[in-house]
């Protein structure tokens, strides 16, 4: 579906110069001489590349339609990870550098993730907000050191470090965001 450079959106999958990219940024840009644009900030869906480009209003561009399915994670054999689709039980494995070992930390047996598709290839993956993890190793509370702000470096049992508050002590379970790995509260 061909649609103007100027409706670009952050979330859209476009194809531009030939491969698949997803728009990071948009923002519309009216100078005081010439026509108005949109100055776009793209990430290439295949290799993880970035690419700022301007798109007038009269250019078109391909915006590309993802196949959304959610999978399970059943398990991690090596380097492969193995999912499957759980409305036709087909199992797909991936490599852990397709993933990235950042997201592939947090992945644990069961796990729901949302995989996208292109044309039967798939092409990225979305994990839950939020895991549920214990803590491996933390200093010890040290008397004076509950201030509001105050934070203590922890490692939890994926072996992924974070910072937690000085109350939160080895063998706890706590939320972690899989975003950027940081600490959001204690587990209910």
């Amino acid at each position: 579906m061909k649609i103007n450079g100027n409706e670009l959106k952050p979330g859209m999958a476009i194809e531009h110069q030939g491969t698949l990219w997803t728009v990071v940024k948009a923002e519309a840009v009216k100078p005081g001489k010439g026509g108005a644009f949109a100055q776009v900030e793209l990430k290439n869906l295949l290799d993880g590349r970035k690419l700022n480009e301007r798109f007038r209003s009269a250019d078109k561009v391909e915006r590309i339609r993802l196949e959304q399915k959610d999978h399970q994670f059943l398990f991690a054999d090596g380097e492969m990870l193995t999912f499957m689709d759980t409305d036709t039980y087909e199992q797909i494995a991936l490599q852990r550098d397709w993933v990235g070992d950042e997201q592939a930390a947090y992945l644990q047996d069961g796990m729901m993730v949302t995989l996208e598709f292109h044309q039967e290839q798939p092409i990225g993956i979305t994990l839950p907000t939020h895991v549920e993890l214990e803590i491996a190793d933390t200093e010890p509370v040290v008397k004076g050191q509950t201030a509001a702000n105050s934070y203590k470096p922890a490692v939890l049992t994926n072996g992924v470090r974070t910072a937690v508050p000085p109350f939160v002590g080895v063998g706890e379970k706590v939320v972690i965001a899989t975003e950027d790995g940081s600490y959001v509260r204690r587990a209910d």
